[in-house]
């Protein structure tokens, strides 16, 4: 299974001035991936909860307070590498539009190399939405056209496309993708609906080590069903999970979910350790000693 670790980006790491810095080390480190998240709004009375443990007093964690761009971070990551895969987990879409989007994320596969992993979901918080100004209802089909819209960008030359939200005349689109057809599209999601489309249209599913591994696993026989039915291989698809490290938690307790995601095949999971450490100098020892813990490539920080 490979191993990736967020890059600095909250909180109290968004500084953004060590972001190239950290994702070279870690790629020394032996870490197989580099990761980011999406968020642009923490309302200090917000409609929504974190759905990963948020309540009235404490509605979503700190860090999100602060958070940079994850295609710009990922752009300086991408310049500070060579070999480690870029991942998105995940952008929100649907706050952006898609022939922007795809101009974003097809220059960045190709400063890249072709080393991107394209994280897609929908958010969790009306608020972003509103604020962004793009309705919240209907946010499952403006998704779909959106994934629509990409594909085709990245596809057909020349483009066009005519569709409920979004109309492209037929265009000469020349910027094409290092990786053909576009990079891996990976959908986040925890109902069946979203997996059922995993399993028709993604190359595979990003979640999180919180969710109850069998209630993980019975999401996953959705989308492999899914993909069965709609021809594709479900052995293609691929799994990866975010590990996060809360305040206090030990290096062994960390190893034994990554050992129990690798029993179960996940393909990757990579390790967030914004809610543990409180500068990316410590992350970046914590990360050494994980690095080193788990038996990659390297342990040593260099000089």
């Amino acid at each position: 299974m490979d191993i990736g670790i967020c890059l600095p980006q909250l909180g109290s790491q968004s500084g953004g001035t060590r972001v190239a810095e950290f994702a070279y080390t870690a790629e020394k480190l032996g870490y197989r991936s580099l990761w980011v998240g999406d968020r642009v709004l923490t309302p200090l009375q917000p409609t929504d909860l974190y759905p990963l443990g948020g309540t009235p007093e404490h509605p979503y964690p700190p860090e999100f307070t602060a958070a940079l761009d994850p295609l710009l971070t990922l752009t300086a990551a991408a310049v500070a590498t060579s070999a480690v895969r870029l991942g998105t987990s995940t952008v929100n879409a649907t706050w952006h539009n898609p022939l922007l989007l795809a101009r974003a994320v097809t220059s960045l596969d190709l400063i890249s190399n072709g080393r991107l992993v394209l994280g897609l979901g929908l958010g969790w918080m009306r608020d972003e939405y509103h604020a962004v100004g793009v309705p919240w209802t209907g946010k499952s089909e403006r998704f779909d056209e959106t994934l629509d819209v990409l594909h085709t960008l990245w596809t057909e030359n020349p483009v066009e496309h005519h569709g409920p939200l979004f109309d492209i005349p037929t265009s000469a689109v020349d910027l094409r993708p290092a990786q053909a057809g576009g990079p891996p599209v990976l959908l986040a999601g925890f109902s069946e609906a979203s997996m059922r489309r995993i399993g028709r249209r993604a190359q595979g599913w990003v979640n999180s080590s919180d969710m109850p591994a069998e209630y993980a696993a019975y999401l996953w026989s959705i989308a492999r069903s899914a993909a069965v039915d709609a021809g594709r291989d479900p052995d293609a698809l691929r799994r990866e999970t975010r590990v996060n490290i809360a305040e206090g938690r030990s290096i062994d307790s960390l190893v034994a979910v990554v050992e129990s995601l690798a029993a179960d095949g996940v393909d990757g999971a990579f390790v967030d350790l914004h809610y543990s450490t409180r500068s990316v100098d410590e992350a970046t020892d914590v990360a050494a000693r994980i690095a080193e813990r788990l038996g990659l490539a390297s342990a040593a920080v260099p000089a």
